[in-house]
């Protein structure tokens, strides 16, 4: 089986081990990446990729025209070798249903004589209404569709309201490394960082904007009376106003490289995603969640997008922006059994369903399906 993937996301090398786990089952990969992209927007540092191979995968840059959005990303004409060599029988765009990579790469399938299967990607999950010419070329992509991977359950939805009929799989773009992320005690980070057996350390890991709820996190833990503290990996627009409110009772690490991530969540007492849906933005997946739950930390999360499936039974939920909510489900994690069984149950979920190498075998049936039909 050849398989192309062509996308963004795959620059970074960590972003490929799902792909790298599909390759291991015996197919051949061949992931199409920019040959320059600025992942923060053109006031970003620019990165030019470099080629990799690595027995049944290649990373591959292509020129391409747009250097930092998802949508207008499309290649130059170098990608017509890779394909006229390669002949993969499924190419894969994980760009959006209504991206001009998509409609390129299906073009150039049926230009060439490829006859390969063309599937998307898309963690789009919140209804929309396109114009001409958008509706156009969206139409075009979903007819030239042979399968679609979405990352949520509401992108399915969604699919299938834009007169998308054929074959999904909601399987997530990224799963975890569970090699990396895994229980490790870490005193001498503790110690570092001022946190002592007594406190309640409560986490959260990501943008510290509006939307992840952490006004609403602040005021659940302001209404606590055993001793606490919250521990912020990120950074964001909010965080002159949170260390205002909290003073020494937050705990702030602003750059932490990937590498580093599990070191922290190893600190935490539990892991909050408080996401609340705007009108241009509803929680895709939740991506430190499974990270977590990979380190044996308990997870509490909000009901906004697809929060409640990601997490299922092995956590706690409660309703985007409701503060007493919130609290009752801190006071629960602070029950020493209770948090352990919650610790369990994400740790057995999390390999159940969310490794690289288990959503790599989801994938790959997939593909046989396709190739099959």
């Amino acid at each position: 089986m050849r398989i192309l993937v062509a996308s963004h996301t795959y620059i970074t090398d960590i972003n490929c081990e799902k792909l790298r786990a599909i390759a291991h089952l015996g197919t051949e990969v061949a992931i199409v990446v920019p040959r320059r992209w600025r992942p923060g927007g053109v006031q970003s540092g620019l990165i030019e990729t470099q080629p990799r191979q690595e027995a049944n995968l290649r990373i591959v840059p292509i020129t391409n025209f747009s250097q930092n959005h998802q949508g207008l990303l499309s290649f130059g004409f170098d990608i017509v070798p890779l394909l006229q060599q390669f002949r993969p029988q499924i190419i894969q765009v994980e760009q959006g249903a209504k991206s001009i990579a998509y409609a390129q790469l299906i073009t150039l399938n049926r230009l060439l004589g490829l006859k390969a299967k063309n599937l998307l990607f898309t963690w789009w999950n919140l209804p929309y209404v396109l114009k001409f010419p958008l509706s156009q070329l969206e139409a075009y992509n979903l007819r030239s569709t042979h399968g679609a991977i979405v990352g949520n359950q509401d992108a399915a939805n969604i699919l299938q309201q834009h007169e998308y009929e054929k074959a999904i799989a909601i399987i997530p773009q990224l799963g975890v490394d569970e090699q990396q992320f895994h229980p490790q005690p870490q005193p001498e980070l503790a110690a570092k960082l001022c946190l002592n057996s007594t406190d309640f350390v409560v986490g959260f890991v990501g943008r510290f904007v509006k939307e992840k709820g952490l006004r609403t996190l602040v005021a659940a833990l302001q209404l606590l009376d055993r001793s606490w503290k919250l521990l912020l990996i990120g950074r964001g627009e909010l965080l002159p106003e949170l260390r205002e409110q909290l003073g020494d009772r937050l705990i702030c690490v602003e750059s932490v490289p990937q590498a580093e991530v599990p070191r922290y969540l190893n600190l935490m007492d539990v892991l909050v995603l408080p996401s609340e849906t705007t009108a241009f933005w509803k929680e895709q997946f939740g991506h430190v969640l499974i990270e977590a739950m990979a380190c044996h930390v308990p997870v509490i999360g909000s009901n906004s997008g697809e929060i409640p499936n990601v997490i299922g039974n092995a956590g706690l939920i409660f309703a985007e922006g409701n503060v007493a909510e919130l609290r009752d489900r801190l006071l629960q994690m602070m029950q020493p059994n209770y948090a352990a069984e919650y610790a369990k149950r994400g740790f057995d979920r999390v390999h159940k369903h969310y490794t690289n190498s288990v959503l790599a075998q989801q994938q790959f049936t997939f593909y046989q399906q396709l190739l099959q039909s």
